[in-house]
């Protein structure tokens, strides 16, 4: 699933063809993804103008002119492809419509912006904004990673409550919004603690360096356009390249670029961890 740096670079792709943009026809080709559409969801969006292009968590959301946004969630394979308008030095030509092109959004700027899943895994919805705090899907979520919420102190005072593992307890989207297993892992290595670790026997001088380190694996992962591993694509359909910066993920028995010793995978919470048994304690 896209984590917090796909999500991000999409809704950055978006920005061009959507954001101050009024969407002149939205184009609703079935009745539900991973849950039903919205009631009347062609015709709500239909002349909405798009005023601002947010992102929470790993999903995105539209702030339209009508009290409403429009909440996007990509799930494991869905697209948000944007064609029609300049990104960057390039103009992308409108593709033919294809199989899997759910939701198509027809801009007043000649940009056509297409949710294409093949698997049907990704979500969309329509929230009053002002409401969206109390959504089923936004409700709980901790604080941004690059939020004033998320600090030192706070990490702190979470970590001491948890008994778990580290690892689990970063992917805790009550703790911290947005982090996946990928840049957990990442993460970790960077800050030399082990996965396994329990979260609440973490010295505080550790836990004040894990906030500048997500930050900046994020950032990293934000400038690399994310990691294309599977499914993910960017607005304009080409790749992520963080995954060739990678450290321990996906790396099993390769050898840790700090101190050679074979990276190892575990299984923890149903998902692969991986970590470097000399340089992580």
């Amino acid at each position: 699933m896209p984590e917090l740096p796909e999500v991000e670079t999409v809704r950055r792709g978006l920005l061009p063809a959507m954001e101050g943009q009024r969407i002149l026809t939205a184009q609703v080709n079935r009745p539900d993804l991973r849950w039903p559409l919205p009631d009347r969801m062609a015709a709500r969006l239909t002349g909405a103008r798009v005023e601002r292009l947010r992102r929470r968590s790993k999903y995105i959301l539209a702030d339209l002119d009508t009290g409403e946004s429009l909440l996007i969630h990509l799930g494991m394979s869905g697209r948000m492809l944007v064609s029609g308008v300049m990104l960057g030095d390039f103009h992308l030509d409108h593709p033919a419509p294809q199989k899997h092109d759910h939701v198509v959004l027809h801009m007043e700027n000649g940009g056509r912006v297409t949710f294409n899943d093949a698997r049907r895994f990704g979500a969309m919805d329509l929230v009053r904004t002002d409401r969206e705090a109390a959504h089923w899907l936004l409700a709980g979520l901790g604080p941004e990673p690059f939020g004033n919420e998320f600090h030192e102190d706070y990490l702190a005072a979470e970590l001491k409550k948890r008994s778990s593992p580290i690892k689990t307890v970063l992917l805790d989207q009550r703790i911290v919004a947005g982090l996946g297993n990928i840049y957990v892992s990442e993460v970790l290595f960077r800050a030399g603690i082990d996965p396994r670790r329990q979260a609440k026997r973490i010295a505080a001088s550790r836990i004040a360096a894990l906030v500048p380190i997500i930050r900046d694996v994020l950032s990293e992962a934000i400038e690399a356009g994310g990691s294309s591993l599977k499914d993910h694509r960017q607005a304009d359909g080409e790749l992520g390249y963080f995954q060739h910066s990678f450290r321990v993920y996906d790396r099993e028995d390769e050898p840790c670029v700090t101190c050679g010793a074979p990276v190892r995978r575990i299984v923890q919470s149903s998902r692969s961890s991986y970590y470097c048994p000399q340089c992580q304690r």
